[in-house]
């Protein structure tokens, strides 16, 4: 949530320990996980109440029905099915063509 490190939240504790005591300090980290609880309801209910939580699924259906289409668009696969086909009639013809050589060699 607040991107702090091992070494920085260390750190944290030591600043807190030494500023406020040992002795206050339990308090101090209780007093502050009910802050942060009550912050986190609080935003949980502004997101319910505007709607957001709403809006957040439209997108993600919207994102979900976007990839959908792209996956169906994709031309890659028919063409490259084209292209192998290609090929093979091309070196059909080859050998056809190199049949007809020989033959007209050999008379």
């Amino acid at each position: 949530m607040f991107n702090i490190g091992i070494t920085e939240l260390i750190l944290i504790l030591l600043i807190a320990f030494v500023v406020v005591g040992p002795k206050d300090l339990p308090k101090i980290a209780r007093a502050l996980g009910r802050f942060v609880r009550r912050a986190r309801a609080l935003i949980e209910e502004v997101k319910r109440e505007a709607g957001l939580d709403e809006i957040e699924q439209e997108f993600t259906a919207v994102r979900e029905d976007a990839r959908l289409t792209m996956r169906q668009a994709d031309i890659r696969e028919p063409l490259s099915g084209a292209k192998r086909e290609l090929e093979g009639e091309i070196t059909a013809v080859r050998r056809e063509i190199d049949d007809l050589k020989t033959d007209l060699n050999d008379k």
